[in-house]
């Protein structure tokens, strides 16, 4: 079985370091690994300190590195729907370079960098996938477009195929516009497949992993929260917490006030996470270049456990919509109905559980909407919500 480990973060907090220490402690326990940025400012090869490319290389034994790079996924995952956008714009008076510009559509990089895992996994050459993924908000708006892409299937495509036929040769002889043909739409099918095919995979609890990187900061920890929210949302499986850059004792006087900082973070970050498990690193007095760096980050982050192992199985909370109406339900086990109080604070919500307090991020399309009710089922705290007025359809899944 192949596993896939995919690692994000907010910006700046070493998600691409965590990702390639993790493939080095991979490998070099015997498994053949492949790591691959989808971050459109690559920085790792800069990690490894080689120079990676739009197909796998080979970094050390049993360690392969790619960097997706946008012309070599849109000739590979779009060409011929490119191919057919080019022929409008070029009908319409752009140059041939400047037609095929244009046609790259924004995101084409990190979408094409997503369809390689698929790829990888069906190639059945590795073992273990490891994806350093863009920082979060751009990982959690392609992880949301298979989705769209389900919706575009089911009721754009096959409306557009049947007015393409009907009305395409009329079109094209009166005004002279290109129209696409068949061979267009079954690449456009083709791609939405493979759009499907990597979102199964991604959320496929026997096999991958999303793990959130963050340093022991505001900011930085309540974009984590939310993001490990909607994660949830969109049911991809979310193992591990790395809280990276964490200050030794005795830093001195220059550095005390950010120690003190940590220390307090830290544990209201494990208490957030909870019953995620959260890994510390350290900061280190070097760069984090090289595979001697790496291989030292990977061991105090891992001590010496299988990086591929799951450190969590199951779900700590999820959102459903049904009927216009949302549910927010939070697994409390070893609870009872008269130990939970619940009350909001701007996009929190708050549960104190005895002497116990959950703070869960709300993701945006809850914030505005009005709480109805809460109900204690099995264990299960079930909280409802009524939809805000134009919610996004496409916000939560279905289970």
């Amino acid at each position: 079985m192949t596993r896939i480990l995919l690692y994000t973060g907010k910006g700046g907090v070493g998600k691409t370091s965590v990702a390639a220490a993790t493939a080095l402690a991979c490998a070099e326990r015997g498994y053949r690994t492949i790591v691959l940025s989808t971050d459109i400012a690559h920085s790792l090869g800069d990690a490894f300190g080689v120079e990676l490319s739009p197909e796998p290389i080979e970094v050390a034994p049993n360690l392969w590195g790619q960097e997706s790079e946008v012309f070599h996924n849109v000739a590979k995952y779009w060409g011929r729907i490119q191919q057919y956008a080019a022929s409008v714009l070029r009908w319409r008076g752009l140059d041939e370079v400047l037609a095929e510009e244009m046609t790259v559509l924004p995101g084409m990089d990190e979408v094409g960098s997503l369809l390689w895992i698929a790829e990888h996994h069906d190639s059945g050459l590795y073992d273990v996938i490891v994806v350093d993924a863009a920082p979060t908000g751009e990982t959690l708006r392609l992880l949301s477009l298979p989705e769209a892409a389900k919706w575009w299937m089911e009721k754009v495509e096959p409306l557009g195929r049947r007015i393409s036929k009907l009305t395409g040769p009329i079109i094209q002889r009166v005004v002279g516009m290109p129209m696409p043909n068949d061979a267009v739409f079954d690449a456009g099918e083709e791609l939405f497949a493979k759009l499907e095919h990597m979102h199964e995979l991604l959320a496929d609890r026997e096999k991958t992993s999303v793990r959130l990187v963050l340093t022991l900061e505001q900011v930085v920890i309540k974009e984590a929260e939310r993001s490990f929210t909607y994660f949830h949302l969109y049911d991809y499986p979310t193992d591990l917490v790395v809280a990276n850059r964490v200050l030794p004792k005795g830093v001195g006087d220059y550095f005390q006030t950010w120690y003190d900082a940590q220390q307090a973070y830290m544990p209201l970050v494990e208490q957030a996470f909870t019953p995620i498990p959260v890994r510390t690193a350290p900061y280190f007095d070097r760069e984090m270049v090289g595979l001697r760096m790496l291989r030292e980050l990977a061991d105090e982050l891992y001590d010496g456990i299988d990086p591929t192992e799951f450190f969590y199985r199951g779900r700590p909370y999820r959102a459903t919509r049904q009927d216009g109406v949302y549910e927010l339900a939070v697994e409390l086990p070893f609870t009872s109905k008269e130990q939970i109080q619940l009350s909001r604070r701007a996009d929190e919500l708050l549960i104190d559980v005895g002497t116990w307090r959950r703070n869960l991020v709300l993701p945006r399309v809850l914030v505005d909407a009005p709480t109805l009710d809460a109900r204690f089922d099995d264990h299960v705290l079930k909280i409802r919500f009524a939809a805000p007025p134009n919610a996004n359809q496409q916000e939560v899944t279905r289970p």
